[in-house]
């Protein structure tokens, strides 16, 4: 038995959960074990080291049983023997949800194969905004903590998924474009953000995390959920949708779907595209040693310029009244 094997059947036995069969379902950032056992399903999750603390899982865990008693179809923790929704073996941390039956929506880079495709995006518009709804009616505890994709999240020195300006891949033209983008956007965030809706997002609402269970859409992978632009969730749907041949049809009933449960501003959803756009050209940063990273690092590239140039060709002062 490796290493991982010994550690899942080590955190199983800390839910009781002994001799159960378990398989791996997933291994894109987090480590995802399907675990079948006479009292259920349900998904081990072991978290990639050093991203995100143990406060900030625990927070997770939180906002999650909160939306889902909200109403929202989400992956419900489950306390271990002890009582604690995290534990550590090795120094992994991990925990515990309840396994959602539905199917994904689709595959990122694979074209979406979907009846009723307006129609599903219209319920997942619908989805998005009863989760920030449900986010606003909660009040968190004093120590809860996520990270902030807010201006100096996106735009900062630091920003929470890279330095994209920085990647090796631009070419010299391509890091001019993002620099000129990084100091226009900034300054039209600065002059936005009093005025733009923000609290609680899901941050990657991408067709890998959206499961479609008969006529209900369940939202899964909270793990880079933190506070946000309202706006970035819709970008980040629609961003993985831009190659699709009825990709207007398919905004506009994400965006009627979300207005139909709560209120929403789009003007400015083409800046938010770009800053969306931006963070995977960022994120494959430390990834470049990777296999077939370079590819997938010019693609990003490739749709980054192209929503940048996209908003910057645009009267993108604050006071446009443009309407997505």
């Amino acid at each position: 038995m490796n290493d991982t094997a010994q550690i899942v059947e080590r955190a199983l036995a800390l839910w009781g959960l002994e001799g159960s069969a378990w398989s791996l379902v997933a291994a894109r950032e987090n480590r995802v074990y399907r675990v079948d056992h006479p009292g259920g399903r349900h998904a081990l999750r072991l978290h990639r080291p050093g991203y995100r603390s143990d406060a900030e899982l625990r927070s997770e865990l939180q906002w999650v049983e909160a939306v889902s008693q909200g109403g929202l179809s989400v992956p419900l923790p489950v306390p271990s023997i002890s009582g604690d929704f995290l534990v550590t073996v090795d120094g992994c941390q991990i925990d515990l949800v309840h396994w959602l039956d539905g199917r994904q929506m689709g595959a990122t880079g694979v074209p979406l194969a979907l009846d009723n495709r307006t129609g599903l995006f219209r319920s997942i518009g619908q989805e998005m905004a009863r989760l920030h709804r449900a986010s606003d009616a909660w009040s968190p505890a004093a120590d809860f903590t996520r990270p902030a994709w807010d201006r100096a999240g996106l735009l900062g020195a630091a920003p929470l998924w890279g330095r994209f300006w920085e990647n090796a891949s631009l070419s010299p033209a391509d890091r001019d474009l993002l620099c000129q983008f990084r100091s226009r956007a900034d300054q039209a965030l600065k002059e936005l953000q009093p005025d733009l809706d923000f609290g609680l997002i899901h941050a990657d609402l991408v067709r890998e995390n959206l499961l479609i269970d008969g006529d209900r859409i369940q939202l899964i992978d909270f793990d880079d959920g933190g506070f946000g632009y309202r706006l970035f969730d819709l970008a980040t749907t629609l961003g993985k949708t831009l190659s699709e041949p009825d990709f207007d049809d398919l905004k506009a009933a994400l965006v009627e779907g979300y207005r139909a449960v709560r209120p929403l501003d789009t003007t400015h959803l083409d800046l938010f595209m770009a800053l969306r756009a931006t963070t995977y050209v960022g994120w494959i940063i430390s990834r470049l040693n990777e296999e077939g990273a370079e590819e997938r690092s010019a693609r990003f590239i490739r749709d980054a310029t192209d929503r940048v140039q996209t908003w910057m060709a645009q009267d993108h002062a604050p006071g446009s009244r443009r309407t997505a």
